[in-house]
């Protein structure tokens, strides 16, 4: 009986612990990609494109004739084009499809997201080569269609991990700050070229008076939030870049949770405790704030720009709402106005890896298209935008785009076109943060500190040491920051990881059941001959 149950669980356990090795280590994968010699146009492709798009039917339809002008280019390809609506869904399917080896050919994506992506053996295919391809690369002698040229270095650098790129830009923005200038200057205030983050919170506390109605005197109105801001993951990375305080680096060590960040979360609490500060998450987009003459600081995407002012061509609020105002759009504010520093951002594109080279090289010939200078030029008219190629910078076209800034309050949107130069005029005051695996969980987790204090705020709660030594070990907890990756902080200084996942831990048991198995084979067998011997004497 023993022996028979030995038996069956070795049948069970030994290939369970085999599967389970295969789950966890992965299968051999993809091989490594490489150029091929030729492209062979005799064979048919069919590629899958993720793209992303808020709703903008401009955008979507520039995708749509892109793909359209490239299938006659190239008849032997079809493109499939599925759009979102959210960077974080692509995010997630992409993950949940690496393992079932049916990822998109071509995606819109971001750095941080292929840090990831490269968890997986070859899924993402390194450009490099292909960018320096004599006949399919950036200046290639055999494509169909118009070189690229030149991707603008500071922006090629940006979808490097470690010294390889897994991405070509697509657009590049940055972040403004859009002022109600005429609000400013009601409050006495004269607002200068260079906003520093001092003068921001003093405005925005003056700001909060309210008359003997109840009404806040600077707009006569209910609401008042002067100073909104959207993407409080990148207030919190710019602020501590700006101090060149610690964030983290490129081993992917966890710098966030230090003293600066405490300072600037104290600030941040002072603002929000008298109504001062607010951000999107909590108070809602702040375009509809500033539109309703309800917000004086209002800092978001440069390719938000057609959300913002008074005569802005989108618009959540009903047109009765809106108060006329002189706006201007500036950068965001700094610690050192000498030397600005702001964020570099923008979508990317990837390609991934398949069993056929020829299936990735086209793929590769449609991700290259979608930069070539007329693309690039259309898509970036539609938001304030930037192109990624000097070709399309320089284009002739483009010039006389930026030219028109004020003729129109469509194409031609006056704080559009002023964030476009915004950003052109500031490429080399931009930056990216490092790109690792864990990276996109961290800026989530320093946007997440800003919300956090704000909420605390709000409610009155009591902000002391004991709270910011919890904040720091809730966050951190939260996006799993001490779980296996390197964690530096005032109450954390020494490697934390966390527990095994459920994976590791069931083959560590499947491992021990099998050699108990084994040896109990051996020892029943033992057993059993020896104890025989004795019976047959």
């Amino acid at each position: 009986m023993m022996k028979k149950f030995l038996s069956g669980a070795l049948r069970v356990l030994l290939p369970a612990a085999l599967l389970s090795l295969t789950a966890c280590h992965g299968s051999k994968g993809l091989d490594p990609f490489s150029v091929p010699e030729s492209f062979d146009e005799s064979k048919h492709y069919e590629i899958t494109f993720w793209a992303k798009n808020d709703t903008n039917m401009t955008q979507a339809n520039i995708y749509r004739q892109a793909i359209e002008d490239f299938e006659k280019l190239y008849p032997n390809i079809t493109v499939n084009m599925r759009i979102y609506t959210d960077y974080g869904r692509i995010y997630n399917d992409v993950i949940t499809n690496i393992s079932t080896r049916t990822t998109p050919n071509v995606c819109i994506t971001y750095p941080d997201h292929i840090a990831t992506y490269l968890t997986g053996a070859n899924t993402v295919v390194p450009l490099d080569e292909l960018m320096a391809d004599s006949r399919f690369g950036l200046n290639g002698a055999e494509l169909k269609y118009e070189p690229v040229g030149t991707i603008v270095p500071k922006f090629i650098d940006e979808c490097r991990l470690g010294d390889t790129a897994y991405a070509i830009p697509y657009m590049r923005s940055t972040e403004a700050c859009y002022v109600n200038k005429t609000l400013v200057e009601k409050l006495g205030y004269t607002l200068p070229d260079k906003l520093t983050w001092d003068f921001v919170y003093e405005v925005s506390e003056k700001a909060m008076e309210k008359d003997a109605d109840g009404n806040f005197k600077v707009n006569g109105q209910k609401v008042m939030i002067p100073f909104i801001y959207k993407s409080t993951d990148n207030m919190m990375i710019q602020m501590l870049k700006q101090k060149n305080a610690g964030y983290s680096d490129t081993d992917g060590n966890i710098l966030l949770f230090n003293d600066d960040t405490r300072s600037i979360l104290e600030t941040t609490y002072d603002a929000a405790k008298i109504g001062a500060f607010s951000t999107f998450k909590i108070s809602s987009y702040p375009g509809n704030f500033l539109n309703a003459g309800q917000c004086i600081f209002a800092i978001d995407s440069t390719a938000g720009a057609t959300w913002m002012g008074p005569h802005a061509t989108n618009h959540d609020i009903a047109e009765d709402k809106i108060i006329d105002f002189e706006m201007v759009v500036t950068t965001i504010p700094q610690f050192d106005t000498e030397h600005p520093v702001m964020i570099s951002q923008g979508p990317s594109i990837c390609v991934f890896n398949k069993a056929d080279p020829d299936e990735v090289l086209a793929s590769w010939l449609f991700a290259q298209y979608l930069i070539t200078p007329e693309i690039q030029t259309a898509y970036a008219s539609t938001e304030g935008y930037v192109p990624v190629t000097e070709k399309a910078l320089n284009l002739p076209s483009y010039i006389d785009y930026l030219s028109k800034e004020g003729i129109d309050e469509d194409l031609h949107y006056a704080p559009k076109l002023q964030a476009s130069k915004l950003l052109t005029a500031n490429i080399n005051n931009t930056f990216i943060t490092p790109v690792f695996n864990g990276s996109a969980s961290l800026r989530d987790a320093a946007g997440q500190l800003i919300e956090s204090v704000t909420k605390s705020a709000r409610r009155n709660e009591k902000v002391d040491d004991a709270y910011y030594e919890k904040l720091y070990k809730d966050t951190a907890s939260l996006y799993h920051l001490d779980s296996g990756m390197k964690v530096s902080t005032g109450e954390m200084r020494k490697q934390e990881f966390g527990p095994l996942p459920t994976t590791s831990k069931v083959l560590l048991l499947l491992i021990v059941l099998t050699w108990v198995a084994i040896g109990g084979t051996y020892l029943y067998g033992f057993v059993k001959k020896r104890y025989g011997k004795n019976n047959n004497k």
